[in-house]
């Protein structure tokens, strides 16, 4: 069992064929704490017996009709997250508290009948994004014990690196949901804002905080993300978001994708260097096109992290606490915490007018490009050296994460190859963000998936690659309908604003299967093709599908003219979807251009 793969859909898949069950997961799962060892990557391991009657609970709600789309797997959750009757330590032994009731992220984990094994180590109150912060050990990175794991989420991102529960949840303000993501080969989903509740979940910054995933795969972090991302009236910083943030959300050929034309820092490591640019290169041959942007907007914004009044709330967070017991705090935390005492109310205000200024700047960033391809950091240290220099090194680590929250953008983390065993750092894992903006969670994991399979890379430190399907956005969202296009209202076309005039959206390209023949109709304006049904149609016509809610597909199709209809077809993949047609009556004088494979190719000829 220590071979297995946690890979969610592997599990899933697995259960469904009966090869598996979750009480043989869950054995696999302590064999592998125990040959590893709790310490430094767990404060706390619930017992074998815990977890087993965790899913007696989910095993009887499911035998009553329950659905539960997380059955029988196995989670980990930072220890800022409160878990019933656990002790919650925030990395601060002098701290811990019992709650009586978990985190709302917590719970509908739980009631989706996901297994909880443990909580996990961190830089203390969060503060730091190394992963040495804290007494109960320093979490090493999977692939070389000398150099850090990356933090303030730091045992959760081994602990999936390590292939030691399928997915956990760390928490992100300034990158910790990123960068261990990084350091350790695995994905890295940080919600947007307001997304995912953040009740129950001791805070550093409150205004910025977010609860993230480490997971094998987007597809797995997505799925996640599905479960635990709805409003929480508990939470005063929750939001109520658009139908669309959790769903997939295809990326059309040619989607713009941003990438810093100076400010690019590596801090010397010419390995990452490369590796970025590979990055760029590999999203151009995914159909991107490269956009130099100015990054100053989001350098500057990122400074005012740790430089402007937001580290102030850190210090709002525990305030009681750091003044009654200074000494217990880590010296590197409390150095940071304490020294915003010198922080009033007219620096917070001027910090906020400058953090507006530079949010209105990107603006005019973000109307030039449709995602930000960033590395997740330019380069990585061994302990030895975060320890020696613990403020200026883990500032380097937060170049490129630090803006996120405060311009109110959502990100995923993807890995993105290893430098050379040869040179300096050799072996480590090197990651890249994509970057997008508010509630593009869903879009931004279909992309990074597709990035991520792209390199054949395992999961983690694992020797599993990703079995499940690759990420996409295949099928409707609820209350909505698929339309296929092939002429007029391609994107781009005269007629494509009947269909964004509708809010339609773009899902992907795609080409008919056999059986079909398209023709350039004689005196139409403005010129259109007829796709027609036709046995002896090589097909292969390219399409464009576009989604509609239901009132705007009925409203569009009460508007399509004669000799065109709306009507079924079927693609080169065999599924099926709504789409135009033409009358054989109106082929009298038409040009057959089948053989030009679409209306785009037959219009540039």
């Amino acid at each position: 069992m220590n071979t297995m793969s946690l890979e969610i859909a592997a599990l899933a898949k697995g259960y469904a064929e009966g090869s598996l069950t979750p009480d043989a997961v869950l054995d696999a799962v302590y064999a592998r704490i125990n040959e590893r060892g709790e310490r430094p990557v767990w404060i706390h391991v619930l017992s074998r017996a815990e977890a087993g009657r965790q899913l007696e609970a989910a095993q009887a709600r499911k035998a009553a009709g329950a659905d539960l789309p997380l059955f029988g797997i196995p989670f980990a959750v930072k220890d800022n997250i409160d878990v019933a009757g656990v002790p919650t330590t925030a990395g601060c032994p002098d701290f811990a508290y019992t709650p009586d009731r978990s985190a709302t992220v917590v719970q509908r984990l739980l009631d989706a009948g996901a297994i909880l094994i443990g909580k996990t180590n961190l830089d203390q109150f969060a503060t730091g994004l190394v992963g040495t912060r804290t007494p109960y050990g320093i979490p090493s990175s999977v692939f070389d014990e000398r150099y850090v794991s990356g933090g303030s989420s730091s045992g959760s991102g081994v602990a999936v690196g390590a292939g030691l529960v399928s997915f956990a949840l760390g928490t992100d303000t300034a990158g910790s949901g990123r960068v261990p993501a990084a350091f350790n080969n695995v994905v890295g989903l940080k919600p947007t804002k307001g997304l995912v509740s953040a009740s129950g979940v001791v805070p550093a910054c409150r205004t910025q905080d977010v609860v993230s995933i480490f997971a094998g795969t987007a597809g797995d972090a997505l799925a996640v993300l599905k479960v635990m991302g709805t409003f929480d009236p508990a939470d005063p910083y929750s939001r109520k978001a658009p139908a669309a943030a959790t769903e997939p959300a295809a990326w059309p050929l040619g989607f713009r994708f941003g990438v810093p034309r100076d400010g690019l820092e590596f801090f010397g490591d010419e390995a990452a260097a490369r590796l970025y640019a590979a990055a760029a290169d590999r999203l151009e041959a995914l159909g991107g096109t490269r956009v130099p942007v100015d990054f100053t907007s989001f350098r500057d914004a990122a400074q005012l992290l740790y430089s402007g009044p937001w580290v102030a709330e850190r210090l709002a967070a525990i305030r009681d606490f750091a003044k009654a017991s200074p000494e217990a705090i880590h010296p590197v935390v409390r150095g940071i915490v304490l020294g915003a005492e010198a922080i009033g109310a007219v620096d917070a205000f001027a910090g906020m007018y400058r953090l507006a200024e530079l949010i209105r700047r990107g603006e005019a960033e973000w109307a030039r490009m449709d995602v930000l391809l960033l590395p997740t950091t330019g380069t990585t240290y061994s302990i030895e050296e975060l320890l020696a220099d613990p403020v200026r090194l883990n500032s380097n680590l937060g170049y490129y994460t630090n803006f996120v929250n405060l311009m109110d953008l959502s990100a995923i983390a993807v890995p993105a190859g290893f430098r050379p065993g040869n040179g300096p750092k050799g072996g480590l894992p090197f990651g890249v963000t994509l970057v997008g903006p508010t509630f593009a969670d869903g879009a931004l994991a279909v992309l990074a998936d597709r990035l991520h399979r792209a390199q054949a890379l395992p999961i983690g430190a694992t020797r599993h690659m990703p079995q499940g399907p690759a990420l996409d956005a295949d099928s409707a969202a609820p209350g909505t309908v698929r339309l296929a296009v092939v002429g007029a209202h391609l994107s781009g076309q005269p007629l494509n604003h009947q269909l964004t005039g509708r809010g339609a959206r773009l899902v992907r390209t795609a080409r008919t299967g056999s059986g079909y023949r398209l023709f350039a109709l004689a005196g139409t304006t403005p010129a259109k093709p007829g796709l027609v049904r036709d046995a002896a149609g090589a097909g292969g016509i390219e399409l464009e599908i576009w989604e509609l809610t239901e009132a705007a597909f009925g409203s569009f199709v009460a508007e399509v003219p004669p000799p065109m209809a709306i009507g079924t077809l079927t693609l080169e993949d065999g599924t099926s979807v709504k789409g135009f047609l033409c009358e054989p009556a109106a082929l009298a004088g038409a040009e057959d251009i089948t053989g030009f494979g679409g209306w785009r190719r037959w219009l540039t000829r």
